[in-house]
């Protein structure tokens, strides 16, 4: 067969096989007995029609690529806490790195690491775990869907309040859960009441998601207010709770932390607690999460990341147990920081005609009401819901913030005021002097 009969058969095997065969004879091409014809490639599963892509890093990444045409970008957009570890932890890490074994890890994270994520656990008021009550992942957003893999069957309920973080809905979605939204508007402070939650939670409600401190928002519950929604909960025994708490050391004003087993303690075997390193020592690259329940549902997610990631790497759970283990005091000073930029924030928005916003007491998001501004003009561009605030303000002032739509509460937007602090007040000026030009 001569050369261009070789590459004509070739596109006809590629294009079409048979289908589209060469009729050739003594080596010459003769014709084709029909049109190329495109052969369709096998489909995805229908479960990732429902997967959807981060809102919140989209964002981000719209922010990175003005920045990068060069465009004076300020983000508030995405929540990385914006400081490093503590030395000692990188120390940990070169110390580790020069003794790596090469060998796998235990599924659940090894005894020293599960033991730093115990003493952690008891100084925030949550003692009497074991081992058996531990497993860790690739963050917490691994064990929220290791979680959801293990406690959701398809079409199961479950309930979380509005706002929410948005990685709640799309996981639920991806697993083919039914997802039943508690909205908590801004008149209510973003915060869930028990009488809401009562009314709420039935037997078929297979799980309860709770966030505390809260993002979006910044609002943290009082212990009070964890005490009234545990009692509700205690009544629910169908029910399993997820208290999605990573930003349990990040709570400003003397508020402390509060969970619903400190005052329902039968509530421990249908409990699970979720924390992470990202926010409380400025780790989120590092991906390293916890979980804390019923040993049944720990082995589930050990089990589950037998089969997804076999381990956390050596390296990394040496500085997850520095981190855990040793000086503290990089996490006390920003979380000072992070209560002083909250009252600037806040302070700022409020004094800006038409914004409300509850005051955020941890965390480090502020979470405005702009829904004065609809229907309102940014030159010839008409303000009709958040996404279209959120657009205007990037275009004409170079802000990056997250419409509050991606949190199901469409009337707001997120602000997270981790950026470097130079760019703090010069963000705010802009949003104050982008609201005052709308007409």
């Amino acid at each position: 067969m001569g050369v261009r009969s070789k590459h004509a058969a070739v596109g006809a095997a590629v294009h079409g096989g048979t289908d589209a065969a060469l009729q050739c004879k003594q080596g010459h091409v003769l014709a084709f007995a029909a049109p190329v014809r495109e052969i369709p490639m096998p489909q995805l599963a229908q479960r990732m029609r429902r997967a959807k892509p981060s809102a919140i890093m989209l964002i981000a990444e719209k922010a990175k690529a003005l920045q990068a045409a060069g465009r004076d970008i300020i983000s508030f957009s995405i929540g990385v806490p914006n400081f490093l570890p503590g030395p000692h932890v990188y120390e940990a890490a070169a110390r580790a790195l020069q003794h790596d074994s090469g060998q796998y890890g235990s599924n659940r994270g090894s005894n020293a690491l599960l033991d730093a994520f115990l003493a952690h656990l008891a100084q925030a008021g949550m003692s009497g775990y074991t081992r058996e009550n531990l497993s860790t992942g690739v963050g917490a957003k691994h064990i929220l869907y290791n979680l959801a893999e293990a406690l959701l069957e398809e079409g199961d309920e479950i309930a979380f309040p509005t706002p929410y973080w948005t990685s709640y809905l799309d996981i639920a979605e991806i697993v083919g859960a039914k997802v039943k939204l508690l909205p908590c508007p801004p008149a209510q402070g973003y915060k869930l009441t028990p009488q809401q939650l009562d009314a709420a939670l039935t037997p078929a409600t297979r799980v309860f998601m709770f966030n505390n401190p809260s993002n979006p928002t910044g609002m943290v519950y009082t212990r009070a207010e964890i005490a009234a929604l545990a009692e509700v909960l205690a009544r629910k025994p169908d029910t399993w709770i997820i208290t999605d708490d990573i930003y349990h050391r990040m709570v400003f004003d003397g508020l402390g932390y509060h969970n619903f087993v400190q005052f329902q303690p039968q509530l421990r075997e249908r409990l699970v607690f979720v924390d992470s390193l990202s926010k409380t020592y400025g780790m989120p690259g590092w991906r390293v999460g916890f979980m804390a329940g019923p040993k049944a549902v720990a082995s589930a997610v050990t089990t589950l990341n037998s089969n997804h990631i076999t381990n956390i790497p050596e390296i990394t759970t040496a500085a997850a147990i520095a981190a855990l283990s040793g000086p503290q005091d990089v996490t006390v000073r920003q979380v000072e920081d992070f209560a002083h930029r909250r009252d600037r924030v806040h302070a700022a928005l409020v004094a800006i005609p038409g914004i409300s916003c509850p005051r955020p007491q941890g965390a480090f998001y502020a979470f405005p009401d702009v829904s004065a501004f609809f229907g309102k003009r940014c030159g010839d561009t008409v303000i009709g819901d958040d996404v279209a605030f959120c657009a205007a303000l990037l275009d004409s002032k170079g802000v990056a913030c997250v419409p509050g739509s991606a949190f199901g509460e469409p009337r707001a937007l997120r602000i997270s005021y981790t950026c470097p602090a130079a760019q703090l007040q010069p963000g705010l000026e802009r949003i104050a002097a982008f609201c005052a030009e709308l007409r």
